[in-house]
């Protein structure tokens, strides 16, 4: 039988740095989930448990992809192993994205529940990944009704885009007094801080587009230049962003715009390059979209 000593976790085997948790997609090429996050948050100091609901050649907009989303089993057991490494414990945040399946999807709402029962200080950010502008919903019902349901309210902070946000609260979200209206109704039932990516308002200067901003009632707007450029990846790029300056003690406002910032950046360079996948430099994270 194995002793207590034998199961000990070996000294600094936690790591350094503050700790997040990752639940998302994982892909072999290109830039989405997880394989967009966690680099940008380990440039950042973050020591990241990056946890895959899926490991994809590639996102589905190429003519051919292979690999699966993962059992619900395998997932469980990873998560399982994620606490018994003490990883909740230590971690400061939480990160959930792209879950792949339904049956997933309820897997890593059971974690989320058990992960805040460990460690009450944990911030959790759902990012809502179910659909947007451009191609729509792209995942079953039964997922929007986990997130809506059981993730978005264990939630701490919410990251949707403007897609996302109407389709969870089934409202408008075309002006100031729209976001207010939904962001209201939706910390109803869950966090009372969102952040909404990717808007364009009825007033968003012409060749912008905004961040909103919306903490317990107050609501800020972060409007950065179009871009003529829609990679895929960006919102899990900002989403991993986002949290890394959370973990590193900015407040909301400032993670926010520091997270605009970098992706602001990463696609400047994906223009230039005149690349299809994003492309990621630490340059875009370690020089001037620090949060203070």
């Amino acid at each position: 039988m194995e002793s207590s000593e034998a199961r000990r976790e070996p000294p600094g085997s936690i790591g350094l740095g503050p700790h997040v948790i990752a639940i998302q997609s994982q892909v072999v090429h290109g830039h989405v989930g997880n394989s967009a996050a966690v680099f940008p948050m380990q440039t950042l100091g973050l020591t990241v448990a990056a946890v895959p609901t899926t490991l994809l050649s590639n996102h589905p907009l190429y003519p051919t992809m292979r690999g699966r989303v993962l059992d619900a089993a395998l997932v469980d057991d990873l998560l399982r192993g994620v606490e018994e490494r003490g990883l909740v414990e230590a971690s400061k945040a939480m990160l959930t994205g792209y879950l792949g399946s339904a049956r997933v999807g309820a897997v890593v709402a059971e974690f989320v529940g058990r992960a805040k029962a460990r460690n009450p200080d944990l911030l959790y950010v759902c990012d809502p990944v179910i659909g947007d502008d451009g191609p729509g919903v792209f995942v079953a019902e039964e997922i929007i009704e986990i997130i809506r349901d059981r993730l978005a309210p264990a939630a701490s902070i919410i990251t949707p885009n403007q897609f996302e946000l109407e389709l969870l609260t089934q409202a408008p979200a075309r002006s100031i007094m729209d976001l207010h209206v939904a962001a209201a109704g939706f910390s109803q039932r869950g966090p009372m801080r969102l952040v909404v990516t990717g808007c364009t308002l009825i007033d968003t200067p012409a060749g912008h587009i905004e961040t909103i901003v919306y903490d317990h009632g107050a609501l800020h707007r972060i409007a950065t230049q179009r871009l003529p450029i829609k990679p895929n990846g960006a919102g899990d790029l900002f989403a991993g962003l986002f949290v890394a300056h959370l973990a590193n003690g900015a407040d909301l406002l400032r993670a926010a715009e520091a997270a605009t910032a970098g992706v602001f950046k990463v696609l400047q360079r994906t223009l230039a390059e005149r690349s299809y996948e994003l492309r990621i430099s630490p340059s875009d994270f370690l020089h001037g979209c620090r949060a203070p």
